[in-house]
């Protein structure tokens, strides 16, 4: 049961970061205050990973800045390792 609530954990935790960057996107078109690049790639790389190139991709955001062009890919592996691995010590 503990694993369940682990893996919906992370789920949700994904999509915040997900929904974090779709509303820098709208702030972006609408000129509000911004989230800063910093913010968004640390985001990326506490375990949100998969919320962060899906945000990347379906809102179109930061996809022609290099440094998340490289940044993201490595963040989600790294999510998909160490959640995998905190995965493996919860359960065991």
């Amino acid at each position: 049961m503990s694993e369940t609530y682990f893996l919906i954990t992370m789920a949700v935790w994904n999509c915040i970061v997900f929904c974090i960057y779709g509303y820098d996107k709208f702030s972006a078109i609408k000129g509000y205050e911004r989230i800063s690049e910093f913010t968004l790639l640390f985001l990326a790389f506490a375990f949100g990973g998969l919320g962060a190139l899906l945000g990347m991709v379906i809102w179109r955001h930061k996809t022609l800045k290099l440094k998340f062009k490289l940044a993201i890919p490595i963040a989600l592996l790294w999510s998909v390792y160490a959640v995998g691995f905190g995965y493996g010590l919860w359960v065991n």
